[in-house]
């Protein structure tokens, strides 16, 4: 038997990796916030179906070990088995990210991060990677990236369609420092040198529509959604608008503390906006901070595709909120809350550990929210078509009555 003792050592890390590593916590669909652990000890490993596992695993790595005619990678090995082990409950949200997914998902839950602000995707056909667009203020549109551009290389390290999924980790890095990127533009090879800074992801858009109708779309709740609405109804607001639009339509959810702090807006001091259960039945109500601020009629536009936050904004407004509607589809029905928690090596496991319900205890978990006016006919992909859009028109048609 080939080094028992490192087998050992390999085996109690991939065991004790969560019980001893476990320092923030993070809820993805409800909260952000972090809880320290001060006895965790050895959870993992106690036992005997703990032992048993153990076992297991020290028989299958001895015969890796003892029979495998190819290279051993131990670290691949680990990160493997923790994310079958995760895979066996199959839950679609339940999910181990190694250390490199992990910073791209806490960057997109905080709604920030350090870059230069450009949108990528891969051309399958000639295996390239394109540039499809640029933020607006961003360093990347400054120094004059442009849509269509053919990124060829980062740092003078030439890339490809095949680098697509690991070129933004190379692209990114601290506050202040360049980056160098070589593109064709027109069959031109340029080289463009790109200063990163702090990008906030803009999640909210806005408009003055017929008859001092506002409209806000919302695409996620990720990171500032909630101060951005605030920011883009005030903005409204001060125009004279006397209705409100608010499109969630396609918006997957994110953080649903920014949920509840848009619906704070809508509802009145102490009124019941959420109700939480953990697995033995224990619940957590949430409940309105402040006092109500957007008291004119108020159309929510959803569809099948509103799922999670959305869904929650959109239960409120409907058992809580008397001049608010409901338009579009039954929403898509994901209720359930998950729970993230990073470890020392940056890594991160993320689980589902509570359900939550409606202000009047209704189900959202696979149900969905119906609503108030049904219009199923649409299929929205982002953009208002107004000569199309027969749920945005239905929207319009009921605050003309207000």
């Amino acid at each position: 038997m080939k080094n028992k003792k490192k087998d050992d050592r390999v085996i109690k890390t991939l065991l004790t990796i969560v019980a001893t590593a476990i320092i923030t916590v993070v809820v993805t669909t409800i909260y952000i916030y972090s809880v320290e652990y001060n006895n965790v000890g050895s959870v993992i490993g106690n036992s005997a179906k703990d032992a048993a596992l153990d076992a297991k695993l020290s028989i299958i790595k001895d015969k890796i070990d003892d029979k495998y005619i190819g290279e051993v990678n131990e670290s691949e090995l680990i990160e493997g088995a923790i994310k079958g082990y995760v895979a066996g409950l199959n839950d679609v949200y339940t999910e181990y990210f190694p250390k490199s997914d992990m910073e791209d998902y806490m960057d997109e839950t905080k709604g920030e991060y350090v870059g230069i602000g450009v949108y990528i995707t891969k051309d399958e056909k000639n295996n390239q990677i394109l540039i499809y667009g640029t933020m607006e203020n961003s360093p990347a549109k400054e120094a004059g990236l442009q849509t269509g551009d053919i990124l060829v290389s980062v740092n003078d390290e030439e890339c490809d369609g095949d680098d697509y999924e690991t070129i933004t980790t190379k692209i990114k890095g601290d506050d202040g420092t360049k980056v160098k990127l070589g593109v064709i533009r027109n069959n031109e090879n340029l080289t463009i040198e790109v200063k990163r800074k702090k990008i906030e992801v803009q999640h909210v858009t806005s408009q003055i529509l017929e008859e001092n109708i506002g409209y806000i779309y919302l695409s996620s709740f990720e990171g500032n959604g909630a101060k951005q609405f605030e920011e883009a109804y005030d903005n409204l607001n001060s125009k004279g608008i006397k209705s409100l639009i608010i499109d969630v339509r396609n918006n997957g959810g994110g953080i649903v503390k920014e949920a509840l702090n848009i619906a704070d807006l809508m509802t009145k001091k102490g009124e019941t906006l959420l109700i939480e259960e953990d697995k033995n039945g224990a619940e957590v109500v949430e409940k309105a901070k402040k006092d109500k601020k957007i008291t004119m009629p108020i159309v929510l536009l959803v569809n099948e595709y509103s799922a999670s936050a959305s869904e929650i904004l959109a239960g409120i407004l409907k058992e809580k909120v008397d001049n608010a509607t409901i338009v579009g589809n039954t929403t898509y029905g994901k209720g359930v809350i998950q729970t993230l928690y990073t470890l020392t090596d940056g890594s991160g496991l993320k689980i589902t550990t509570n359900e939550y319900f409606t202000p009047e205890h209704n189900k959202i978990n696979k149900v969905g929210i119906e609503p108030d006016e049904k219009v199923t006919d649409y299929l929205y992909k982002g953009t208002l078509e107004l000569d199309k859009d027969t749920q945005f028109k239905k929207a319009i048609e009921i605050l003309k009555t207000k």
